[in-house]
């Protein structure tokens, strides 16, 4: 299982239930891998690619302790997970 943290974003901000936002960008492979797997079992995410939203970039490297890692994920409990498996995103979304 991936590292969790608790984000402090509005509840407005969060991801709608079933789905999950991914904080990704065009390069990396890990992320792609997710979007498939996403794909294929029918869960909604959205994708914002952090090198073109720097906001999203500071977001994500304070839930990694400083460092810009993707795929980072956030589920519409307010928690977040970097890397996580589709098994896990599954469960916490309920899919």
């Amino acid at each position: 299982m991936s590292d969790t943290t608790q984000t402090e974003l509005p509840a407005n901000e969060l991801p709608a239930p079933g789905t999950i936002t991914m904080f990704s960008t065009t390069w990396c492979g890990y992320c792609r891998r997710l979007k498939t797997q996403l794909d294929s079992v029918g869960i909604g995410y959205t994708e914002i690619d952090i090198e073109d939203h720097p906001d999203a970039a500071a977001l994500v490297a304070s839930l990694n302790g400083g460092n810009q890692t993707v795929p980072t994920v956030i589920f519409p409990d307010g928690s977040a997970a970097t890397n996580p498996s589709l098994v896990e995103v599954r469960q916490r979304v309920g899919a």
